[in-house]
């Protein structure tokens, strides 16, 4: 098979960390997986633990352009891995294949998400990444218009109230404009 990132080498049959089927290209290094080989490994070693206490120096590469399944030429489809990085793996539906680019698998052992190489191209996985995203997108928005000194504080502040038996009292007292007056 050519590869299908730099359409200059060969994917040749390899092994991944000496663990699972690949294919690695002779040329830029990047690495074809099958989920099914991903998956049957797995099952077969399911007290496997990847090390994540990783130092990787060395410049990450991603093919920023779309590429095509090294089987079928079918367009595949990119995936991000986590709210971490920006990252990408391109997935073929057609054939359940994964391509990493290089550095791309020692990038999810570091973040700690290699034994989940076959969950990262599903719904949910991507939903849970929105979800992160839009969470860090509302605590940088508050931290710019309260101060990150005042942002911690009035969490705190939530926080206590929310697991106070008196809240709805306590969030009443503190809306109303004079809690000492018997006006509305």
């Amino acid at each position: 098979m050519k590869c299908t990132a730099c359409n200059e080498g060969v994917l040749t049959p390899s092994f991944i960390d000496s663990l699972f089927r690949a294919h690695t290209c002779n040329h830029c290094g990047g690495n074809w997986i099958l989920v099914e080989d991903f998956l049957a490994w797995q099952e077969n070693n399911p007290e496997h633990q990847f090390d994540d206490e990783l130092e990787y120096e060395e410049e990450l590469s991603e093919s920023s352009k779309a590429l095509f399944c090294p089987i079928t030429g079918s367009l595949m489809t990119k995936f991000r891995i986590s709210s971490k990085t920006s990252h990408r793996i391109d997935y073929s539906v057609t054939t359940g294949g994964i391509w990493l680019d290089q550095g791309e698998w020692l990038l999810l052992k570091q973040e700690g998400i290699a034994g989940s190489l076959n969950r990262i191209v599903t719904q949910p996985w991507q939903n849970k990444i929105r979800a992160q995203n839009t969470k860090d997108n509302f605590i940088h928005m508050y931290e710019s218009k309260f101060g990150k000194e005042n942002y911690a504080k009035v969490k705190e502040l939530k926080n206590w109230l929310q697991s106070h038996p008196q809240k709805a009292d306590l969030r009443a007292y503190l809306l109303a404009d004079d809690p000492y007056s018997a006006k509305k």
